[in-house]
């Protein structure tokens, strides 16, 4: 086992004797020219690092029409954003292109570090570091000062070392990336099965030998004989409750759970200073999100609380459960997309009128309890295995950054070929 020293450093450690450490202003200065023009937009995420912006899909940040302010970036230049450090929102970018003004672009000055070795080492020990080293109001909205990054102490091993090190590390990386993409697939997999089951059950019902009929609805097609298609107004009564003193805020959340705000997460949201038109729900009570309702926001509260008028609570004499299940399939269908009035992107206008003009297909109250006690439970069943995958997903997850970890820092070393 090799000697070691104390890098005088906690989120460090020790590392190998012969390793340096220095600050980061003595290899690297910011450098940031800016949008020459003709030249791709990247974003960068804590767990891709930089990559072309129109190469996922998943990112909803709006690039400004005006981008003469953005920031050159090359490849090999260290780009950090300077909001989000704390999270590992820094990387050596291998892409030429552009990036938000509210980035931080550095050149490295000489050539004490190999950039890939650079990128798994400021990725990986540096996210403590650089929260305590952020300040701000907000923590959503912290902000890494360049002074602060400038006089951090970064570890240098040999060139060759270094080296060794990221190729190591890329093959491992890719070996737990590649598995870690496999469980992910059944995960989606899993998750489009459950649509599917919802879908089946509500506008098929479970009898497959049962009589069927067309339904008059493009979007529904046959169904059983007995089954009757009725406009929502004459299922759904719309409700406007008062709020009451104590109430807590309630938010419809895309994965159809309606709960309070403080049982899922306090940052994020946009706090109103006037709740002009709030109203009050209660448990039990059918909620359809006006606008992100084409999304799966749909659901039955499990709280008393006050929300937005944006979101629309409803009563029926029907089972909640299967009127909530039907709107699902509509939206896991893009029904609701395909009506939509709104002009945003991301959402659709979905208010009550619209809800109260749809058909909805009702088979008598007996079999809509039967057919939510069979979906109910396919969920549980499939929802348990999606958590299972999860939880493997998390364990290579922590398993890739305690590998990265000790071989950037020098506990463990490559081994010898």
């Amino acid at each position: 086992m090799r000697e070691m020293k104390d890098s005088g450093f906690e989120w460090i450690g020790e590392i190998p004797v012969n390793w340096e450490v220095d600050k980061l202003k003595f290899h690297l200065k910011r450098n940031e020219p800016r949008n020459p023009g003709d030249t791709v937009v990247l974003s960068l995420y804590r767990e891709l690092g930089v990559i072309p912006k129109d190469s996922r899909d998943d990112n909803h940040n709006v690039t400004s029409e005006d981008t003469s302010k953005y920031k050159y970036v090359q490849p090999g230049d260290f780009v950090i954003n300077k909001m989000k450090a704390w999270q590992g929102s820094v990387a050596v970018s291998e892409y030429e292109g552009i990036v938000s003004p509210a980035y931080f672009i550095y050149k490295f000055t000489d050539d004490a570090f190999y950039r890939r070795y650079f990128h798994y080492l400021l990725r990986s020990c540096y996210k403590d570091e650089f929260m305590r080293l952020s300040g701000g109001i907000r923590v959503g909205q912290w902000d890494l000062p360049s002074v602060a990054l400038d006089n951090t102490a970064v570890i240098i091993p040999p060139m060759k070392e270094q080296k060794s090190i990221a190729a190591f590390l890329d093959v491992k990386c890719a070996e737990i990336d590649a598995l870690t993409a496999y469980i992910q697939t059944q995960i989606d997999t899993l998750e489009q099965y459950k649509r599917s089951v919802i879908t089946e059950a509500v506008t098929k019902g479970l009898n497959p030998d049962a009589e069927m009929k067309d339904s008059g609805i493009e979007w529904i097609g046959e169904i059983p004989a007995t089954w009757n298609i009725i406009r929502g107004k004459y299922l759904l009564k719309y409700l406007q409750k008062p709020v009451k003193e104590d109430d807590g805020v309630i938010t419809c959340f895309r994965d159809g759970e309606v709960t309070l705000r403080s049982n899922r997460r306090e940052d994020g949201f946009t706090m109103s200073d006037k709740e002009i038109g709030y109203q009050g729900i209660d448990v039990g009570d059918l909620v359809v999100h006006g606008m992100d309702g084409f999304a799966g926001a749909i659901g039955i509260s499990d709280s008393r609380g006050k929300a937005s008028p944006v979101l629309n609570v409803m009563d029926t004499k029907q089972n909640k459960r299967y009127i909530m299940y039907y709107l699902r399939s509509m939206a896991y269908s893009d029904v609701f997309v395909a009506l939509a009035t709104g002009i945003r992107v991301r959402s659709c206008d979905l208010r009550w009128n619209k809800l109260a003009d749809l058909p909805y297909p009702v088979p008598n109250i007996e079999e809509q309890t039967v057919i939510v006690e069979y979906i109910d439970a396919t969920l549980e069943k499939t929802d348990a295995v999606i958590t299972e995958k999860k939880s493997q997903i998390e364990t290579l997850d922590e398993y890739k950054k305690s590998l990265i970890y000790e071989y950037v820092t020098g506990k463990k070393e490559v081994p010898a070929i």
